[in-house]
């Protein structure tokens, strides 16, 4: 109960409006495109072992769309990338690993790159569910070219340079 004069207006109540839901997004790409894309479930989390899952199938995707020797691999010091199953198996499937230094998303092409074109992409809309927002990520990966991708690894370049050059110190826009 709530003491208020009796001139005084009534409370404002406020209309609760449901929170947009997240879908939680894997993405390995380079500068020629998109390499493999992975969806996680709502209410799912990304540990070790679904991370070591992911990598293997991107070890067979690549086989397939880049057959290189060797894979060159940068992500950052979540705890499943850096967990030491995860390094054996990253060993194992002869990935080829960057260093990323600690707290540090503007060296993470996708962080500071990729995924904020494509939230402005998605922003205002409505999806039906999971699968409606994951058919119009994938569409939106599909309708860019190649110069959007090496745009990005070109602006993780000079990046990575800003960064050697003020020896560490925070990279802004």
């Amino acid at each position: 109960m709530e003491y208020r004069h009796k001139s005084s207006p009534s409370p404002r109540k406020f209309k609760v409006v449901a929170s947009a839901r997240k879908v939680m997004l894997t993405v390995f790409w380079d500068s020629e495109g998109i390499v493999h894309i992975e969806c996680l479930k709502q209410g799912n989390t990304v540990n070790s072992e679904r991370y070591i899952y992911t990598l293997r199938k991107l070890s067979v995707r690549l086989k397939c769309v880049r057959p290189t020797k060797h894979a060159i691999l940068h992500h950052d010091n979540a705890k499943p990338h850096t967990s030491r199953q995860t390094e054996e198996a990253l060993h194992k499937m002869n990935f080829i690993v960057l260093p990323h230094p600690s707290y540090s998303p503007d060296l993470a092409p996708s962080e500071f790159y990729l995924f904020p074109k494509l939230k402005d992409h998605l922003r205002g809309n409505h999806y039906g569910g999971d699968e409606d927002v994951e058919a119009a990520v994938r569409h939106w990966f599909r309708q860019k070219c190649v110069d959007f991708f090496t745009d990005g690894m070109r602006q993780l370049v000079r990046r990575w340079q800003l960064f050697v050059d003020r020896d560490g110190d925070y990279v802004e826009k």
